[in-house]
């Protein structure tokens, strides 16, 4: 089974034919070549490539051109603004794009309507499952309102990012980092939700191999299930913590999980879950 990184992003620097919205947090570049040649080097042999939503927001096309650069490495995901009264058409033409897995909504950072009836929030989630598409929820930092939503979309297939939790760009990790993991593990009791364990290894107060991620992990992997839980690294925002490579190997060496269930949580179910296994030559 495939190494699959369940979420990595790729842009270039920052210049006037495809200027930046903001700054990230990493490197000033990763490029499509950048990103492949470093999964090449940890042994990782595909990953979701998210649009940057920091650098690009709505616009995909530097993350297109990469899958189409890397057709067997990358598969895509898109950013949608669900204030934008046309974004049910506009998921319906990103399905028919090449390479596109899913749709992306970050509630905080893309300053959308907090209440969970908001028409164009459902909006999003009801259109993605008439089209069999999975929707990444970034639902950090508005926990009550990502749940009742999610709750109110039964037949969408939902993907938490990061835990469902808020995840620092730099150091220190917050004192409390697993403080609202017991509200977050409530998702699993619907079985329309899978939650991704990225960018886990920054909320460690250790060095690497960061064991003390273990115990609330473990929490995570219990209470959803392997088939509903999809690992990666968030290389590119967790730079000032950790590099790629460690984030691949924290994961890969640990001794808290088996072999066989590392096969389905660094690969497995997130190519279950999104339809799509790297093809490389």
């Amino acid at each position: 089974m495939p190494i699959i990184d369940a979420q990595v992003h790729a842009y270039e620097r920052n210049h006037p034919g495809r200027p930046w919205h903001a700054v990230l947090a990493g490197p000033p570049e990763v490029t499509g070549e950048q990103m492949v040649a470093a999964m090449d080097a940890n042994g990782v042999d595909g990953a979701i490539l998210i649009s940057a939503f920091t650098m690009y927001r709505y616009d995909t096309s530097y993350a297109v051109s990469v899958r189409n650069r890397f057709p067997g490495c990358f598969a895509l995901i898109k950013p949608v603004d669900p204030a934008n009264p046309s974004v049910a058409d506009m998921i319906a033409e990103w399905k028919r794009t090449p390479g596109t897995v899913a749709v992306r909504m970050l509630l905080v950072r893309g300053g959308y309507n907090e209440d969970p009836a908001d028409p164009g929030l459902n909006r999003v989630l009801k259109e993605a499952a008439r089209l069999s598409m999975p929707v990444n929820l970034h639902i950090a930092g508005r926990l009550d309102q990502g749940i009742e939503l999610i709750r109110r979309n039964p037949d969408t297939q939902i993907i938490v990012d990061h835990l469902g939790l808020v995840q620092p760009y730099d150091p220190p990790p917050p004192k409390e980092p697993w403080a609202e993991l017991p509200k977050a593990l409530t998702l699993a009791e619907l079985p329309n939700v899978a939650i991704k364990i990225t960018g886990a290894c920054t909320l460690s107060h250790e060095p690497f191999p960061y064991n003390d991620i273990w115990d609330p992990v473990c929490r995570v992997i219990d209470a959803f299930g392997l088939d509903r839980c999809l690992w990666g690294t968030d290389w590119t925002r967790a730079v000032n913590f950790l590099s790629f490579a460690q984030g691949v190997e924290a994961f890969r060496v640990t001794g808290r999980i088996s072999d066989s269930d590392k096969v389905k949580l660094m690969g497995g179910t997130t190519s279950r879950i999104y339809g799509w296994s790297p093809q490389r030559g």
